[in-house]
């Protein structure tokens, strides 16, 4: 898909990014036909570096300074006001000498200069909101197109231990070939210790060119020793759609994450559904960490009734409306959740549960209320900054939050352990598909 170039300085881009997510609950379930995603997985930050989470969404304008006195009210001046303090330049300059003075290798100054930048984003004690390296910003703009280089996995990063875990390996992919499991902790990427690094540096390392191989270090539950692979890198095509029809013409479909490609794919799966005969539906959200806004808003105006999905507010109260027009699917629906839908999944079951247009089924959502603008700099560099919250068609505000299931039901997986996942032996699916028979 061919993604459009930013076209002035005054635009940004508005994403629903998951990047750093802190004390998701534990209590994961198998997710997915083939494989089951990482379970009672605690306090995890998602990122969408690895595979196509985040992507071009909707553009607001940018606020200059001094578009409105209240953000110096609150905050008590402009962060370029904190640069050109005195102290500030004089604190720099003595940090500066120090280093050349006692510091006992040569300085790389381009890698001191990031730092400075990095600095001034951590500053703002927001997780959401970071600084980006020309090879970052790079790496993630590949992303969004929902192919890249890679191995075929969905990492999460502890944001207190930064313990990097596969999230989810994807079916028919070089890390499922080599053995790479969901749950797998990365202790070792090549010849670099994963503990303390970050996930984008650690993302970058794991992608490369095709045909190459990353060796990866890997802790298991259940086992004594590290298990050992080497991983070829290939060309990945991410499938974020999954479909089947169960028993009583019911359309069960999984949704993994919101990229670019997943409106189409949705698409593809409610016509081959339909075309089966379809009669109500099961949406499955559960480990959707988020994605683009603009396609959660897509996918709910082919599902709901005319009116408002979601409107945000940046901090100058400017309020943007997503809304939905009359065409919609006039069928019983079930959504499933739990801890780790977050971010554009809360978009969907909350505008769902506003509308009482389906079933919210599981367990609270992460709760994640906020939205992301990447602003790309002049020598390829780019920063992320939160620019707006969200809130649902009734204007409740989740962050910190989530959003609370109609029916609360902790998943249990009915089946054999180690046996291909199969909806009819989970027990949330089974409580969708009673649900739903009864309004027939």
């Amino acid at each position: 898909m061919d993604r459009e170039e930013f076209q002035e300085e005054d635009e940004l881009e508005l994403l629903d990014e998951e990047i750093e997510e802190e004390n998701l609950p534990s209590g994961g379930r198998r997710g997915g036909f083939g494989k089951g995603l990482a379970a009672g997985i605690a306090g995890t930050l998602v990122v969408a570096l690895v595979v196509s989470l985040a992507a071009r969404g909707l553009f607001l304008p940018v606020r200059r300074e001094g578009a409105s006195g209240m953000a110096e009210e609150k905050t008590g001046g402009t962060t370029k006001e904190a640069l050109a303090k005195d102290s500030v330049k004089k604190k720099m300059g003595e940090l500066a000498d120090l280093i050349d003075q006692y510091y006992y290798e040569g300085v790389d100054t381009d890698a001191v200069a990031e730092g400075i930048y990095m600095g001034m984003l951590s500053g703002l004690g927001d997780p959401y909101s970071n600084y980006f390296t020309a090879e970052e910003y790079s790496s993630f703009n590949e992303s969004t197109t929902g192919i890249y280089y890679g191995i075929g996995v969905v990492l999460q990063q502890n944001a207190e231990t930064k313990a990097v875990t596969a999230l989810h390996v994807y079916p028919g992919t070089p890390a499922e070939e080599a053995g790479v499991k969901d749950g797998d902790m990365i202790v070792k990427i090549d010849d670099t210790e994963v503990n303390g690094q970050e996930l984008t540096e650690l993302v970058t390392m794991i992608k490369g060119e095709e045909g190459t191989k990353v060796h990866l270090r890997l802790a298991r539950e259940g086992e004594k020793d590290y298990v050992e692979t080497d991983v070829e890198r290939r060309q990945i095509a991410v499938p974020t759609v999954q479909y089947q029809m169960l028993e009583g013409d019911v359309g069960f479909i999984q949704i993994t994450e919101f990229s670019e490609s997943t409106m189409e794919q949705f698409e593809e799966a409610l016509a081959s559904l339909q075309g089966e005969g379809m009669k109500s539906m099961i949406v499955d959200l559960r480990d959707n960490p988020g994605g683009v806004l603009q396609t959660v808003c897509e996918m709910l105006d082919k599902l709901l009734p005319k009116g408002l999905i979601v409107y945000t507010e940046d901090k100058y109260g400017s309020r943007s409306n997503y809304e939905s027009d009359e065409a919609c699917m006039d069928i019983p629906m079930a959504v499933l959740i739990n801890g780790n839908s977050a971010s554009a999944s809360e978009i969907f079951a909350g505008a769902v549960k506003d509308y009482k247009y389906g079933t919210l089924i599981g367990t609270k959502t992460f709760g994640k209320g906020i939205v992301q603008t990447i602003i790309p700099l002049s020598d390829g560099s780019a920063v992320k900054v939160t620019m707006a919250k969200y809130f649902t068609p009734k204007g409740n505000y989740i962050h910190g939050v989530g959003i609370e299931p109609d029916i609360e039901l902790e998943y249990k997986y009915l089946g054999v352990e180690d046996e291909t996942y199969d909806p009819m032996h989970d027990n949330q699916v089974q409580k969708a598909l009673e649900v739903l028979q009864g309004q027939k």
